[in-house]
């Protein structure tokens, strides 16, 4: 099958991965342009740029589709159909209807549930038990077009990180299912009653906030994994990993021992894993060390 991948980050690489290794001819990968990042403020490629490159395939990455040239060049591409995976533009109705078979998303949720930006986010911070990946196909709007296939996943406790790297191995052979053999993958509208909308991440929701019970706080540490921080006399610290009390009773935001454990809106947090700006991650009581937090400071 002639195919045009069109994808962005880490996430998106596995179904990339798994549409070579079952024989698919890809025609064309469309992903986003190098952005400046780091501390020198480099061009950084994304992740499915470099495991084109790595395949040596032919590799497109416009700041839109929404011209008529460009719009040309994808329809010249004469594809069978056209994969999607967290590509990060949106495409207008003509790049929709180009490719034959048109085109299927592999989208980080079990649709109608958290459609949009940051599924996988936003399902650890709802508390939500399960999540999973959902094929389905695209239309204009945000991820409303029918379902193909989906695949559950326990969300236990895992971090953004960890599940988002699940979610796209389990994408990827969904993917390589529905494509070999789709007659057996009908499409299914999606059930409006029961829609959800996982908004864009927003950089001030990574900061903790200790009024807030403390099983949200630890949901917010592993949906915003690794970047969920607090701030002590003035430097930022991040919580990478930690457990939680439900029965103590502290006030808000105080350092309750010599371990650093925190006060919450309801119950403690109990940090284990942390990073100062610029260090790496490290055991608490190794943390302490070198940066003590004495017993009842007041973090706010």
């Amino acid at each position: 099958m002639r195919i045009i991948f069109m994808g962005s980050p880490d996430f998106a690489v596995p179904s990339l991965q798994a549409l070579i290794a079952f024989g698919h001819e890809i025609v064309a990968v469309y992903t986003q342009p190098p952005r400046r990042a780091g501390r020198g403020k480099g061009l950084l490629p994304t992740a499915v740029q470099r495991a084109a490159e790595v395949a040596g395939l032919p590799l497109l990455s416009p700041t839109s589709l929404k011209t008529a040239e460009e719009q040309a060049r994808f329809a010249a591409l004469g594809a069978d159909i056209a994969v999607i995976a967290a590509y990060g533009l949106i495409l207008p109705q003509v790049i929709l209807d180009a490719p034959k078979h048109g085109c299927i998303n592999v989208h980080a949720s079990l649709l109608p549930r958290w459609r949009g930006a940051a599924p996988i986010q936003r399902a650890i911070l709802a508390g939500d038990e399960a999540t999973g990946v959902t094929i389905m196909q695209m239309e204009a709007g945000l991820d409303t077009g029918a379902m193909l296939a989906k695949d559950e996943v326990a969300i236990g406790n895992h971090d953004a990180v960890t599940l988002t790297d699940l979610l796209a191995r389990r994408g990827a052979e969904l993917l390589v299912r529905v494509l070999a053999n789709p007659v057996a993958y009908p499409p299914v509208p999606q059930p409006e009653g029961s829609v959800t909308y996982a908004a864009k991440l927003d950089k001030a929701e990574s900061r903790i906030d200790f009024s807030q019970d403390a099983e949200q706080i630890e949901r917010q540490i592993r949906a915003f994994h690794p970047l969920a921080w607090l701030e002590v006399d003035g430097e930022r610290v991040r919580i990478l990993s930690a457990t939680i009390s439900t029965d103590a009773s502290s006030p808000t935001g105080q350092v309750t021992d010599n371990h650093f454990s925190i006060g919450c809106g309801a119950g403690a947090i109990h940090p284990r894993i942390v990073q100062r700006a610029g260090g790496k991650p490290m055991d608490v009581i190794d943390f302490l060390r070198g940066f003590p937090i004495p017993m009842g400071t007041i973090l706010t």
